[in-house]
């Protein structure tokens, strides 16, 4: 057995392997196993659901429909702000509310200065909704069932202020169809995981639900509209604690959206997502970064080790690691619908230390401050 640097290395190595089982067996664990909370019966509040569209013509004829069909008899109303389209959006909504009267279609025709992204019409569909509870989505999704907005609005129980939902990729031939879903099954494995143990920290506006007093308790996106993104992400970590958050992970209330289908495309959404991590809460910034920075110098550690101290000490945290790290994924890929991702495995947890190379640009660069 060597010693000196060698050991070093090793003990470096199972000082990351022992950081990444925390994360799986306190946070990521929480995801694999949720199961809902039994209520003696359900709810149905009157709810709003609110889009922002800008030149979405055809995701709008393609995609509002399921959400008018949507089976929920209580009230509720859809609201969806066409923020200065070039496009055909103003003809299609007016066609699809001559079918649908509990459409409710808000125009914009000037640009809001100094408010970056979709804060300003996202703002005023939530000004304008009549009920407490509203579900937002974007004009891309399209809900995964029918009862999709019942489940979102029986999350709010008393105390419930926010309820994150998982807003899916559709599924295509393609590896770059699978490497999207995966990255995006891996950041809801994170915040799901994060929410549950008392420290939510974001949501995805492709599938979210907060209560109207909250945000104008909060005085809106006031603190974050200088910045491009955020009207998702960063309203969440400023607003959301363990009291007022939950989850919804049933299937049904799952939304599907059509992924980028160049890796340019996927690098420029990705810019514009990661250029609000900066902005978060300090303490969600060094969970995070503890985590990411653990993953990504796990393999170059754990191949170090075994080239300079002894192979049969070097692979008992690496196994034991890969079987904890198996079991969760494997029970929140189904969870989560991204079974058909795990055969391969161990493919995906090497395939994040080249991904954080790949994206690393995104975190310096600016992103565009339209949407």
């Amino acid at each position: 057995m060597l010693m000196g640097w060698g050991f070093y290395i090793f003990c470096a190595f199972g000082l990351t392997t022992a950081i990444q089982l925390f994360y799986y067996l306190f946070f990521f664990r929480r995801v694999a196993y949720y199961k809902s909370p039994e209520k003696p019966q359900s709810q149905q509040h009157p709810v709003s659901v609110i889009i922002c569209a800008r030149d979405e013509d055809e995701n709008l004829a393609r995609n509002l429909p399921g959400v008018l069909v949507q089976d929920y008899p209580t009230t509720h109303e859809v609201i969806v702000v066409n923020d200065n389209s070039f496009d055909d959006t103003k003809y299609i909504l007016a066609e699809l509310k001559k079918t649908f009267k509990g459409l409710q279609v808000i125009e914009l025709a000037q640009e809001a200065k100094l408010i970056a992204g979709k804060k300003y019409p996202l703002s005023i569909g939530i000004k304008e909704a009549k009920h407490e509870v509203m579900v937002l989505t974007d004009a891309d999704c399209v809900p995964a069932s029918e009862h999709w907005l019942f489940k979102m609005q029986d999350a709010f129980t008393n105390g419930t202020e926010v309820a994150l939902g998982y807003g899916a990729y559709k599924k295509a031939p393609g590896f770059l169809n699978k490497a999207i879903r995966f990255e995006t099954f891996h950041t809801a494995l994170q915040y799901f995981g994060y929410a549950l143990a008392g420290k939510p920290y974001m949501g995805v506006g492709r599938n979210l639900a907060y209560r109207k007093g909250l945000f104008l308790r909060n005085k809106g996106f006031s603190s974050i509209n200088h910045i491009p993104s955020g009207d998702d992400d960063l309203f969440i970590n400023k607003v959301a604690n363990k009291h007022n958050t939950t989850v919804v992970l049933d299937p049904d209330a799952f939304t599907l959206s059509a992924p980028k289908k160049t890796w340019r495309e996927w690098r420029h959404q990705k810019a514009r997502h990661y250029s609000t991590g900066k902005f978060y809460r300090t303490s969600h910034k060094f969970l995070l970064g503890l985590y990411t920075a653990s993953q990504f110098i796990l393999y170059p550690l754990f191949v170090a080790s075994l080239l300079f101290f002894d192979w049969r000490f070097a692979l008992i945290p690496f196994v034991v690691r890969l079987l904890v790290q198996g079991i969760i994924w494997n029970k929140s890929m189904k969870k989560l619908g991204e079974g058909d991702l795990f055969p391969l495995f161990l493919f995906w947890d090497l395939w994040q230390f080249f991904y954080y190379i790949i994206f690393a640009s995104s975190l310096w660069k600016k992103p565009r401050k339209t949407w």
